[in-house]
């Protein structure tokens, strides 16, 4: 099985270049701003403009930012407002607290097709996942909020991530990996063969926040779909 690879992007110019060097989803956000970091609404608009313009018919999704569960109304008013940009999927972080089961279910109930991403930090509770798996969600998705932490596979073991995959796949949704993913976490990526993972640090020039390195961006198309490399990018 290919995984497919989102490419994490915060312009246009960064959107076309992840398009046009392998990515399979388009994901955008701001990298500056946290884990699931929001770019403005006109930013967001603008960049699913001219992927469509540009005939570049890859699935494209956005986040609403950082927002905590107990935020309900401001979750669903920037879920609309991201919604209404004309991206295929809005992705909203769900934190490990009590609320989160009340927030999964309006999501559910939004007009806009919604990929809820656990975030991880703290391990994966179970319960939310399963909840969420009962529920009319497109893709669901594991990620980290510490980026400086380590990779996805530093704060979760893999037989939890496994469980997770098998869970979500079980359900008849598509399950995403995430979480300042590494090209030396390919290998554990295609022992537990996510429908996508995604990616950010790996695909730039230095950190996060730096810009896309085309050269980075086609190595790792490569390696996800198995085909050798003869060096990386340093």
């Amino acid at each position: 099985m290919t995984m497919r690879m989102l490419v994490s992007v915060r312009s246009v110019q960064e959107a076309l270049l992840a398009a046009g060097g392998g990515a399979d989803f388009i994901d955008l956000k701001e990298p500056g701003e946290g884990a699931l970091g929001g770019l403005p609404v006109a930013t967001i608009a603008a960049i699913a403009s001219a992927l469509r313009a540009q005939r570049v018919a890859l699935p494209v999704s956005a986040t609403i930012g950082d927002l905590p569960m107990h935020a309900l109304p401001r979750i669903l008013a920037q879920v609309e407002a991201v919604g209404a940009c004309g991206v295929d999927y809005v992705k909203v972080g769900i934190e490990r607290c009590p609320e989160a089961l009340a927030v999964l279910d309006a999501l559910a109930a939004c007009a806009w097709p919604v990929v809820p991403v656990f975030v991880a930090d703290r391990g994966l509770d179970a319960g939310l996942v399963a909840h969420a798996c009962g529920l009319e969600f497109p893709a669901l998705m594991a990620d980290t909020a510490d980026k400086q932490a380590g990779s996805l596979f530093d704060a979760v073991a893999m037989p939890e991530l496994r469980q997770f995959v098998a869970r979500v796949r079980a359900s008849g949704r598509l399950v995403g990996l995430a979480g300042a993913l590494r090209t030396t976490d390919v290998l554990s990526l295609r022992a537990l063969a996510p429908d996508f993972a995604g990616f950010r640090s790996a695909v730039c020039t230095g950190d996060r926040t730096t810009a896309l390195c085309p050269q980075r961006l086609a190595a790792l198309g490569a390696l996800l779909r198995g085909q050798a490399v003869e060096s990386l990018p340093a």
